[in-house]
């Protein structure tokens, strides 16, 4: 059961749009710049100006008072703050503004999921949940990330093995790009889970766990799962360029389908040599991941 309670979302919302705010200047917003501000960005009447709203009442908004919002309101905020589709419906969720259907996170994972990983073999492919537990995978992507898929499921998470692996380990080239990505992509899930001990619980473990995670999720950039490249290294062959393409599965809800499709000939033929050769090590330096002793 969601046990959300109001001052929780409320602190949530406040925290978002100061972080919303702090990164607009008032020269992008089409102000002048003034002298002696004392804090980055936009300030609060700044906002309340622009969206056309009063200044006590987007203060209070800030502050996670009681008070309600509209959808002509959030809207008018949303395009002042420059807020993306992804930041426009974690901030409608904040509100409790029923303008963005809420997803049902019930159900089991179809039993075809797997026989469609295992047909996409040789291509690496996984199914994650909103929290990027590892849900299912095929036997490309246990030869690309072996030390994830044999974690106990305490941690089979690709988020904490990410963030707690010591950087030699890491399999990312584009390390800093992903994650920051990927922190987003887990804020947005969070905004729907507010109050859940295991969202919550698993947030305050990797923030413990990780000053990185805890420094990229205080930013409360959220994003929607997409498409993009991702380049990781393997200790046998070198760099792999990939197109990372996330496909959203019709149950459980928020569950999706990561498959990694090589970018040219040359990754093809790495990616071919890992799967005829799962005996070959990951990463040149393995090393025990700190497991959590109150993970989920």
């Amino acid at each position: 059961m969601t046990m959300t309670t109001p001052g929780t979302r409320r602190a949530e919302l406040g925290a978002f749009l100061r972080s919303r705010r702090e990164r607009i200047t008032p020269e992008t917003a089409g102000l002048p710049p003034g002298v002696r501000r004392r804090t980055p960005g936009l300030r609060r009447e700044e906002v309340a100006l622009l969206a056309g709203v009063g200044v006590t009442w987007y203060t209070w908004l800030e502050q996670g008072r009681p008070i309600n919002a509209s959808v002509q309101v959030l809207d008018a905020i949303s395009r002042t703050l420059g807020l993306d589709q992804a930041e426009r419906e974690h901030l409608y969720r904040l509100a409790d503004v029923p303008a963005v259907p809420e997803p049902d996170t019930c159900g089991e994972l179809e039993p075809d999921t797997q026989v469609i990983l295992d047909r996409l073999d040789p291509l690496p492919a996984v199914v994650y949940n909103g929290r990027y537990d590892l849900l299912a995978w095929n036997e490309a992507y246990s030869c690309f990330f072996p030390d994830v898929v044999t974690q106990p499921v305490a941690t089979r998470n690709a988020l904490w093995q990410l963030f707690v692996v010591r950087e030699c380990c890491c399999p990312i080239v584009n390390r800093s790009e992903e994650l920051a990505q990927m922190v987003a992509t887990l804020r947005a899930g969070f905004g729907r889970h507010l109050g859940e001990p295991a969202w919550t619980e698993f947030v305050h473990a990797l923030s413990a766990a990780s000053p990185e995670f805890a420094t990229m999720w205080a930013t409360h950039d959220v994003a929607r799962p997409g498409n993009r490249m991702k380049i990781f290294r393997h200790s046998a062959v070198g760099q792999i360029r990939t197109t990372s393409t996330s496909m959203a599965l019709s149950s459980p809800q928020e569950a999706r389908m990561v498959v990694y499709t090589p970018m040219e000939e040359e990754s093809r033929e790495r990616v071919a040599w890992i799967r005829a050769h799962p005996e070959a090590p990951a990463v040149a330096h393995p090393h025990r991941h700190p497991v959590s002793p109150r993970r989920l």
